[in-house]
């Protein structure tokens, strides 16, 4: 029998990197089961501490993640932050414009070819009316890698995208690099973690300790964000590999969607009526917006991104997929039933168990799903830092600076 033995990484793409039917595995059955957690500095206020709280709160999620028969191949680790624009000025070898004005794209190229694969992307964005600034290959260190990690790592580098008719910023940028993500990813078969204007995203087949040592660029001083998304994998009935890894472009997850089967197909039977002012015939350019051969997260992140960038705020679309249980909920507010109603109609429920954490790289929030199964704590101190996870414990905190604590 050709089955692929438990936590064996399964055959790849050479293109996407995403796993490949084999055996008796098929990716539309996957799942997760995982560690996440956030820190945010409610003021705004970026440092590097920051991300170092981050860090710390992966290392104490590294038990809610898995390794194969290599313990130093783990099925995925993770971190999001803002764009660190004073480090890129520092380390960057080319101009780059006013903050906000440029978006950042981590891409996972093939190890046979990247120049090819950079030269189609440089061919798309301009397609797109994007200029690229510039390409920085991302310092990496591999050492710690078994050699499953290994044999699936992609080569590294960041594409630093304008506009190329007059600058872009906010959403108008983040539409304009959706369009172009998407099309190389149907186009060229390149994973992109994040193309933003506001987030960045380091992830892959780690464990939680080997994201800061592979990554480097975490650990500079010069890199500051005002708030820090981690998560740890566990994949449970999956095959880990270097794109499946958390946090996505808006999200990080703990449990598994398997309502996702007639999620998806809802989002592909509405595809040829989507229609957006805001996008216009470029919209068009991006199908299909759901990977055949993604996990139920990375599926659940491509809907509420696509839910966002038409025109919702983050908040909003995240309710819209995982609404409350508020049919027969007696002492729930008009106001809110009434949302919940009216969006029935437009949205089916994403069900779990599940919990979301979410970010736009400005608003950053949880939600739990109607089933109630993976509840999340936070905590707010009162210096204005929110630590929000799976379990207690992933912060040391002093308890008289806590002025307020909850679950979800």
């Amino acid at each position: 029998m050709n089955t692929p033995a438990p936590h064996t990484p399964a055959r790849h793409s050479s293109r996407s990197g995403l796993p490949e039917r084999q055996g008796l595995y098929d990716p539309a059955f996957e799942h997760d089961a995982c560690g996440v957690a956030f820190v945010v500095d409610m003021h705004g206020r970026q440092s590097h501490d920051m991300v170092l709280k981050g860090l710390q709160c992966l290392y104490n999620l590294d038990h809610r993640g898995a390794t194969g028969a290599e313990v130093n191949t783990g099925d995925g680790a993770g971190m999001l932050t803002q764009i660190p624009d004073s480090f890129f000025r520092a380390v960057c070898d080319f101009e780059l414009p006013d903050a906000g004005t440029y978006a950042v794209g981590m891409a996972f190229l093939p190890v046979d070819d990247p120049d090819s694969a950079a030269a189609s992307i440089d061919k798309i964005a301009g397609e797109e009316n994007l200029t690229v600034l510039g390409w920085r290959a991302v310092p990496t260190d591999p050492s710690t890698l078994g050699q499953f990690a290994l044999d699936a790592m992609p080569v590294f580098r960041q594409v630093f995208l304008a506009g190329a008719e007059g600058p872009l910023q906010g959403l108008e940028l983040e539409r304009a690099t959706f369009v172009v993500r998407k099309r190389i990813e149907h186009e060229v078969g390149v994973y992109f973690p994040s193309l933003s204007g506001r987030t960045l995203v380091y992830k892959g087949m780690l464990t939680c300790d080997q994201l800061p040592v592979v990554f480097p660029d975490l650990l500079d001083e010069r890199y500051e964000s005002a708030l820090a998304l981690v998560h740890s994998r566990f994949s449970t009935n999956t095959f880990p590999s270097w794109p499946l890894a958390h946090p996505y472009r808006v999200i990080a997850h703990n449990g598994e969607i398997n309502t996702v089967m007639g999620n998806r197909n809802w989002m592909r039977a509405r595809e040829g009526s989507f229609a957006s002012d805001l996008f216009g015939e470029s919209l068009e350019r991006a199908f299909p917006i759901m990977t055949p051969d993604a996990s139920d997260t990375a599926s659940f992140d491509e809907a509420l991104e696509l839910l966002h960038l038409a025109g919702r705020d983050l908040p909003h679309a995240v309710l819209m997929m995982i609404p409350e249980a508020w049919e027969n909920h007696e002492t729930i507010s008009d106001a809110k039933r009434d949302f919940y109603q009216f969006h029935a109609t437009l949205m089916e429920p994403w069900d779990g168990p599940a919990s979301i954490a979410f970010t736009d790289g400005t608003v950053i929030g949880a939600v739990l799903d109607r089933n109630g199964l993976r509840p999340s704590r936070y905590w707010v101190t009162d210096d204005g830092l929110v630590v929000m996870a799976s379990e207690v414990g992933v912060l040391d905190i002093d308890q008289s600076t806590v002025v307020q604590k909850g679950r979800l």
